[in-house]
């Protein structure tokens, strides 16, 4: 049971949703990595109904990334291995500046490194960009040949990340946190601990792999890659859950969201605002505003004024 729905005549909802200082059109996110740096591709989405944007990861230095194919459907998502490919940090925030100038619509920049001295610089050349929010790649699980484990996965690696980078940049700092460990709860306070402004889980699942039956090798040119997709929703909505219970600091719910239903379900687990990625692939960025239109609905119909305002799972339910 969550709550009863208000008596009385309710007033009509809005999606507008407050996010660290930020006024956010809706609670839509267009998470890091489903789409390409250019300002265009952020425009578009912007344009469709995000009230969020992010950028793909970006690291000091162009990175080609592994060969393909790194993406390959499976019954309910993708899995890939894209292997973090970017044209560096410089050209990521040159792109951010042509977006700016042509939407208020907020912007976060995802950056990736393999330690802290380098994230903090990532940090500080982000922080004299016109972006809004910064957001740290901790939980990528496809590059952990050239970078060993994700960094989520230790609640040390992660308070270490975060506290350098707190150090260094100017803007609200957002940890991404890995559904691939033991205890994600321990890891999201520890970034919080450390200063992390707010939380986003999950990222992908695995790794996993597909096999060419005819072939006798894995689909993808690495062999392995992260799940994400529809199949991953439980375990993210569990892992937002467990999150929303045990730090302070807003949460951004991403994995597997597709439509208005999946989006109550993350905010009733606990999150503020809902990534909307892979379902972009087959649905387009047209799926932004029918996912709001619809959500818009399920508030109205609950006499929920906002996003907000959808009451939280209990912590019972773990």
């Amino acid at each position: 049971m969550v709550t009863k729905i208000p008596s009385g005549e309710c007033m009509d909802a809005t999606l507008r949703t407050r996010f660290l200082e930020l006024d956010l059109a809706t609670p839509l996110v267009l998470p890091a990595g489903v789409l390409g740096t250019s300002f265009s591709s952020l425009l578009a989405c912007a344009r469709c109904g995000a009230g969020l944007v992010t950028t793909k990861s970006a690291t000091l230095t162009e990175r080609t990334g592994h060969p393909g194919p790194v993406v390959v459907e499976t019954p309910a998502g993708l899995l890939n291995a894209v292997g973090i490919s970017n044209p560096g940090i410089a050209e990521v925030l040159r792109e951010v500046a042509v977006y700016r100038r042509h939407t208020a619509v907020p912007v976060a920049v995802s950056v990736f490194a393999d330690s802290p001295a380098d994230f903090a610089e990532l940090a500080r050349r982000v922080s004299d960009s016109p972006a809004d929010l910064l957001e740290l790649n901790l939980s990528c699980p496809n590059v952990s040949g050239e970078f060993g484990a994700p960094l989520a996965g230790s609640p040390d690696t992660v308070a270490a990340i975060v506290a350098a980078v707190k150090h260094a940049a100017r803007l609200p700092l957002i940890a991404k946190l890995s559904p691939n460990v033991t205890d994600i709860a321990a890891v999201g306070r520890a970034a919080e601990q450390a200063g992390a402004d707010a939380l986003c889980a999950i990222n992908t699942l695995g790794p996993g792999m597909v096999i060419d039956t005819e072939l006798g090798l894995p689909v993808l040119s690495n062999g392995s890659g992260g799940l994400s997709g529809a199949a991953i929703r439980p375990v993210a909505v569990r892992a937002v859950h467990q999150l929303a219970q045990s730090v302070g600091i807003p949460i951004i719910g991403v994995g597997g969201v597709c439509n208005a239903v999946d989006a109550a379900e993350m905010l009733i687990a606990g999150a503020r605002l809902v990534g909307v990625g892979t379902a972009l692939w087959s649905g387009g960025i047209e799926l932004f505003g029918d996912i709001g239109r619809n959500l818009l609905a399920y508030l109205n119909r609950r006499c929920y004024p906002d996003p907000a305002a959808v009451p939280r799972l209990e912590p019972s339910h773990a």
